[in-house]
């Protein structure tokens, strides 16, 4: 950041009082730019005894397999949010469920919200930012083309938790960049 966004001064890099983080602080205005992890939020979407997945149109990982999710925007609450990406990416109608998985991405400042949900009908169909889409049971997951680590974990849970008959609550922190993007 170089300019501040209220008065257009130039901002200065530095720990304000009473904080202890460098923040972009302007000098002619007062005002500090705090730049804090973005949302992302999605939805697993289950029907029967498969998993509703996404092939990316866009980068990051075109091409590769995820669960519907996408950013955040301001003016709306995580439910509504993992609710709208469904639609935009799947074109599906979900019942939406509990939070299933929290995961924090530190090396690129993301917080990644998953819901289980349920599919209302099988009327999907791909959106803007998605080539086609495909129900998965789990042996059919293609686990090395998965997009993002926080959806292998995510899957691994589910399938993990389905089996066993109980699913819970999952946090995890992804403290390092990946070495294989998937797994």
């Amino acid at each position: 950041m170089n300019f501040c966004s209220a008065c257009g001064a130039p901002v200065n890099l530095r720990i304000p009082a009473g904080d202890t983080l460098p923040r972009h602080v302007c000098d002619a205005c007062g005002v500090i730019h705090y730049r804090n992890p973005r949302m992302v939020v999605g939805a697993l979407p289950e029907w029967e005894d498969r998993v509703l997945l996404c092939r990316r149109a866009i980068e990051p990982r075109h091409g590769k397999w995820t669960l519907p999710a996408g950013f955040m925007e301001n003016g709306e609450t995580v439910a509504a949010a993992a609710i709208r990406e469904t639609l935009e990416e799947a074109c599906a109608r979900i019942e939406l469920g509990a939070m299933y998985t929290l995961i924090s991405v530190q090396h690129v400042n993301q917080v990644h919200v998953i819901y289980r949900s349920r599919l209302l009908d099988l009327d999907f169909a791909p959106g803007t930012e998605t080539l086609e889409l495909r129900l998965f049971r789990e042996d059919e997951i293609p686990w090395d083309e998965i997009a993002f680590r926080t959806i292998a974990i995510t899957l691994q849970h589910y399938f993990a938790d389905r089996r066993a008959g109980t699913y819970q609550f999952r946090t995890e922190d992804l403290t390092a960049a990946p070495r294989h993007p998937a797994r």
